[in-house]
């Protein structure tokens, strides 16, 4: 056991503690998988990272994440919190206008170029949602199949069932209560805001196996979403997404596609514990 640097911060919301909450060990070395599972549980956040010196000379750090109950090989929150958390305790990285973080999924470029940070969406596989697993979502939550605009199944690291409802309206009108099952692939919901609106879309992420009802705010869906819609050519101008309403957050995600080819998804971190931890 020794003292550690120990940040938290809250990702993805200009409002500080609106957002979603991350638990950063910044200078974790020498913590066995045991060791970082069990601090992950006990901080019971969504997620907790920690900061190890990278195994490539193409990266700034290597990431390892975690729920209470597993290691995520990615997730968008964490991606965002631990580069502001590495930056805020005077990592210095290789290049200028980035950061190039290593974890479970491979090398993630972080964009610090612009207004807030932004990571590079990593590769995602889109398939469409088998007609079953759709049908089931829709009887589970009760949604009226008519409002159902398409639906796919998604993969970037974590895996996602997808469907987009022809509204936020629709979107926000979801019980989360009723997903009670706990071998559910997490579930993704977006619909589109009216004109007028502050953001563009509205997105939900139920997870009842992950131990909660409803992510605050989830970056790897957002980006698994943004990649869905590039490739069927629907992505063709920055797009705001919130998430969190339903659970009184104010999440905001920024996504743009760049020209080459790379789709960046960002949003604000703010720190707000800086101390020490004996661990």
């Amino acid at each position: 056991m020794r003292q550690r640097r120990f940040v938290q911060v809250d990702v993805f919301s200009p409002e500080p503690t609106r957002g979603n909450g991350l638990a950063v060990v910044v200078d974790a070395e020498g913590l066995s998988d045991e060791q970082m599972q069990q601090f992950a549980n006990w901080t019971n956040l969504a997620e907790t990272s920690f900061l190890l010196p990278p195994t490539t000379p193409d990266a700034d750090y290597r990431l390892r994440i975690f729920t209470p109950s597993r290691e995520m090989p990615f997730a968008g929150h964490p991606t965002l919190g631990s580069c502001a958390a590495w930056l805020h305790c005077g990592g210095e990285p290789r290049h200028t206008d980035h950061v190039v973080q290593e974890c479970g999924v491979g090398l993630v470029e972080i964009d610090r170029g612009g207004e807030r940070l932004a990571f590079a969406a990593p590769p995602t596989a889109c398939a469409a949602l088998p007609g079953e697993d759709e049908w089931r979502l829709i009887e589970a939550l009760q949604i009226d199949p008519a409002t159902v605009v398409r639906s796919a199944f998604l993969d970037n690291g974590p895996r996602w069932q997808v469907l987009e409802l022809d509204s936020a309206g629709a979107v926000l009108g979801v019980d989360a209560t009723l997903v009670k099952w706990p071998d559910f692939t997490p579930i993704g919901l977006i619909g589109r805001h009216s004109d007028g609106v502050d953001c563009d879309c509205e997105v939900r992420m139920l997870a009842p196996s992950s131990g909660m009802l409803e992510d605050p705010i989830t970056g790897s869906l957002n980006s698994a979403i943004a990649c869905w819609m590039a490739e069927e050519g629907r992505l063709d101008r920055e797009l705001v997404i919130a998430q969190g309403t339903v659970i009184g957050r104010f999440g905001r995600v920024y996504v743009r596609a760049e020209g080459d080819g790379r789709i960046l998804i960002g949003g604000d971190v703010q720190v707000l514990i800086d101390g020490e931890l004996r661990l």
